[in-house]
């Protein structure tokens, strides 16, 4: 049972984490991470995106001030999200908000933001708006987008020869740009898109009907234009009707917990995008390996829009080291401007940068779930079959109509 709003703002104030005991005359800043701790989201992300921001706060060390971070849940309702948001920046001192997946919860969350000057660091979110209609120079947008996942998975799935498509789509504002993006890059690449069910975003999870008129419609390629739970229970009961015996289906959002969720027998062959993968490279294992001892529950493991918390709460603490507290915590804009102007480094997505209209470039790496006999351990699921160089994993700048870059 949800949390009512009284009690979700009270248990945020009482989740306040110091890292360390205060000390007189020392500085202090304070982070918020904003997301989806109870609901479809919370195995993907919630508790699991906490304790990559505090290992952040941890690997960045003692530089003479404090970190404090506190938790909220935002039950992926805008009001609710941008509520708790406004409480925090207003009365809490709080002076940046971290992660906020669910892009109508983050849209919310970034105009308060830049009505108060206030630093935004979205790792959840997938709607490219935070760097096009609604960018805010408050706003960084750090891990993925819709973008970066319909040009990565959708255009491999049509040049495999899945040239015709039906849409299982959650009815909000990240399930319709996914169903967008890929649409147009499916067409784009010469394919079809024969039809589109959109379902009401979080109350459903019997998805029988809508997979029924998927298969009627002669479709190759079933596309998923949802994510968390929603994905897993699509991929499930698709395979309890048989669907997948004359589809392919395109995880458009996912991640490596989807597939664990789902088993091997179940998932193995999905195809999706994720602009980190654990087992990538010496830094990532490194990462995970120093994460992995604070893990807490079987389905927790590290993926994109966790370790995105990472990277962008590292960078931002590295900025306000070089800025100075007082002069950071004066303005969201000045600071998002310096983090932008400062080379990113960090063990989950290596070197980067932030482009001008907030938009954090890195690979994407388009991943493939394992047959149970390449397997050798419970999360020895996914290997790489595709990459996307950083500067043409996302939308082109030019293309994004970010209005504060033109004033």
């Amino acid at each position: 049972m949800s949390m009512s709003r009284r009690l979700l703002l009270g248990s945020a104030a009482a989740s306040t984490v110091p890292l360390r005991r205060a000390r007189a005359q020392r500085p202090v800043v304070r982070l918020a991470v904003l997301n989806d701790q109870s609901g479809p989201y919370a195995d993907d992300g919630g508790p699991m995106g906490v304790l990559c921001a505090r290992q952040a706060v941890q690997d960045f060390g003692d530089h003479g001030f404090d970190i404090e971070v506190l938790v909220g849940d935002h039950q992926n309702k805008p009001d609710v999200g941008a509520g708790l948001a406004r409480r925090w920046l207003d009365t809490g001192g709080v002076d940046v908000i971290v992660d906020v997946p669910t892009s109508s919860v983050a849209l919310a969350v970034n105009t308060v933001c830049r009505e108060k000057d206030k630093v935004f660091l979205n790792s959840g979110a997938a709607t490219t708006d935070l760097t096009g209609a609604q960018c805010a120079p408050t706003t960084v947008h750090w891990t993925y987008d819709t973008y970066m996942l319909s040009r990565s998975t959708g255009g491999a799935m049509v040049a495999a020869g899945g040239d015709s498509w039906y849409f299982v789509t959650a009815d909000y504002v990240f399930g319709q740009q996914l169903e967008r993006d890929t649409s147009a890059f499916v067409k784009a690449a010469g394919g079809k898109v024969l039809g589109a069910r959109r379902y009401p975003f979080p109350d459903t999870t019997d998805f029988s009907s809508l997979l029924v008129q998927a298969q009627a419609s002669g479709a190759k390629v079933l596309g998923l234009a949802n994510a968390g739970g929603d994905t897993i229970n699509c991929v499930k009961q698709a395979v309890e009707f048989g669907l997948t015996k004359t589809m392919k289906v395109a995880m458009l959002l996912a991640s490596i917990n989807t597939v664990h969720a789902l088993g091997l027998e179940v998932a193995q062959g999905l195809n999706f995008t994720e602009s980190f993968f654990w087992d990538l490279n010496e830094r990532t294992r490194a990462f995970t390996a120093r994460i992995k001892p604070k893990i807490t529950k079987p389905a927790m493991w590290t993926n994109m829009v966790t370790t995105g918390n990472y990277g962008a709460v590292l960078h931002y603490l590295k900025t306000v080291k070089e800025m100075g507290v007082a002069e950071a915590k004066r303005s969201g804009a000045a600071t998002v401007a310096r983090m932008k102007a400062m080379p990113t480094d960090d063990d989950c997505y290596g070197p980067g940068r932030i482009r001008e209209d907030g938009r954090k470039l890195h690979p994407s790496y388009l991943l493939q779930a394992k047959k149970p006999s390449e397997s050798s351990g419970a999360w020895d699921l996914l290997k790489v079959v595709a990459t996307t160089p950083a500067e043409q994993a996302f939308r082109p700048l030019a293309e994004g109509g970010c209005a504060f870059l033109k004033t």
